[in-house]
């Protein structure tokens, strides 16, 4: 074939392939704008700072979420009104279930599952280069555990089997783990096949993140199609609803255009902005207990101020109506209504119920304190027993700083919309940080929560009545012995 023939048709592919990519970015435009649109289109509830009936904690991966569902939201609710949490299995109706309090890795499609005029929305952020580290390293966590088996298939069918006899959720049921976990696990036997065939398996550098032979390396994850559909941007497309596990018909494809034109993902940008400035609650993983504070003096506080409201009024109820009082149930038993013949009533026991008793926002505090040093600690046994399997491999902060610049980088270029979103959460942030008290800005629980604690218990109240009462009487011997001794020295100078 002639020379300039080939070049001729070398063009002419080109071009095809050319008005091809434009045809495509023209009708993905089209996809992104018509969805952007419409969601920044949807009425903005006017009373965003005010809690709803139901709190709904969407909850993004590795961002510290399960302390605070374990140290905060277990500390308000009862587990009995809690939503079925079976996370990405989740399908139900909240107006049958009469639940307060929805925890999940569910994204933010979610809400249109509930009644959202009703709905608060409350989630917690983290530096996104920090939580790409902490996922890789999660997923080799969690699938270093099967290694117990001697082969993956082994590991595979005591999995399954342990999943069906169990009633409760396996990480291996929760988005996104049922995909990353496996494809880890797959990974470490293989790698540990291949070692056994080896005579002598030598460790080169000192750099967890890249040790082949016993692990994927940190720069082939980041850069592989799973993480890339799944990871990567994770907490903005999770905030806008449009996960692989969305319930939007339009998220498939929505994602595929954003993920294949990166120019399209300022419109994902937008829509997550305006998803944060709805949300009642916005925290940082970096900032835990400054958050922890803003949390208890921002939704903690109105969950118990309803509680208290609440309470007053089954009390008026209770006297007009001569009906019984009404109790609290234990935290794990299963929800009842009380049946009345006021359906107001009813209402307001549900909310009632929502609350532990005795719940101030200082003793709230107090607890998380408690909490955090203990489930850091089993976390921290956990993690040690998992990664002895795939020694010399050991995941910490002071590893990540053998990382290459370069793999940094690349995680900084593949989220871009994340690192953006970021920054836009600590202005929200900053600015939840000056609606509070000037008292609880510090953001210590020491005495003012012990004070709090004290003056809202009963016996903290008699504490203080007692030693005030004891500071009078001793106040007026003091003066009345101070009287004297004046009287009786004027009497010895005359």
């Amino acid at each position: 074939m002639d020379t300039a023939l080939k070049f001729g048709l070398l063009l002419l592919l080109l071009g095809f392939v050319n008005a091809s990519t434009k045809n495509d970015f023209r009708q993905c435009e089209r996809t992104v704008k018509n969805w952007a649109l419409s969601s920044l289109d949807q009425e903005v509830k006017e009373d965003k700072h005010t809690l709803q009936d139901l709190l709904f904690f969407l909850h993004v991966p590795r961002t510290g979420g399960r302390t605070y569902f374990h140290c905060l939201l277990k500390k308000l609710y009862y587990n009995s009104l809690e939503c079925p949490r079976s996370y990405d299995k989740l399908r139900f109706d909240p107006s049958k279930t009469k639940c307060r309090l929805l925890a999940t890795h569910d994204d933010y499609s979610m809400i249109s599952k509930l009644p959202k005029v009703k709905t608060s929305v409350v989630t917690v952020l983290r530096n996104p280069i920090d939580r790409v580290f902490s996922t890789y390293e999660f997923s080799v966590e969690v699938a270093a555990r099967f290694l117990v088996h001697p082969n993956l298939t082994s590991a595979t069918q005591m999995a399954a089997r342990l999943r069906s006899n169990s009633s409760g959720v396996s990480t291996l049921d929760i988005w996104p783990w049922k995909y990353l976990v496996p494809w880890m696990r797959e990974d470490l036997f293989t790698r540990r096949d291949v070692r056994k065939q080896k005579a002598t398996v030598e460790v080169n550098g000192n750099d967890s993140y890249n040790m082949e032979d016993f692990v994927m390396p940190l720069q082939d994850f980041i850069n592989n199609p799973t993480s890339q559909d799944i990871v990567h941007n994770g907490a903005t497309f999770q905030v806008v609803g449009l996960t692989n596990n969305s319930y939007l018909a339009e998220a498939h494809e929505v994602r595929h255009c954003v993920l294949k034109f990166k120019t399209l993902g300022d419109f994902v940008l937008q829509v997550a902005k305006k998803r944060l400035d709805e949300m009642l609650y916005v925290g940082l993983t970096e900032n835990h207990r400054e958050s922890a504070n803003i949390f208890g003096n921002v939704v903690g506080a109105q969950v118990i101020s309803q509680m208290v409201a609440s309470k007053s009024s089954i009390k008026g109820n209770n006297k007009s109506e001569h009906s019984s009082s009404i109790s609290d149930p234990e935290p794990d038993n299963n929800y009842h209504q009380n049946s009345t013949s006021d359906q107001r009533s009813v209402e307001i026991t549900e909310k009632v119920k929502t609350i532990k008793d005795n719940m101030t926002v200082g003793k709230l505090m107090q607890d998380y304190e408690a909490c955090i040093s203990s489930l850091r600690s089993s976390q921290a046994t956990r993690r040690i027993n998992s990664l002895k399997r795939i020694s010399p491999v050991n995941f910490s902060k002071e590893a990540r700083l053998q990382v290459p610049e370069e793999v940094l980088q690349q995680i900084r270029s593949l989220n871009s919309l994340d690192l953006e979103l970021y920054k836009y959460a600590l202005d929200i942030f900053e600015k939840q940080k000056q609606k509070l008290p000037s008292t609880d800005k510090v953001g210590s629980y020491g005495l003012d929560g012990k004070l709090e604690s004290m003056f809202n218990h009963s016996h903290g109240i008699t504490f203080w009545l007692g030693l005030l009462l004891c500071t009078s009487i001793f106040l007026l011997i003091f003066f009345f012995l101070f009287v004297n001794a004046r009287r009786t020295t004027s009497k010895v100078k005359i």
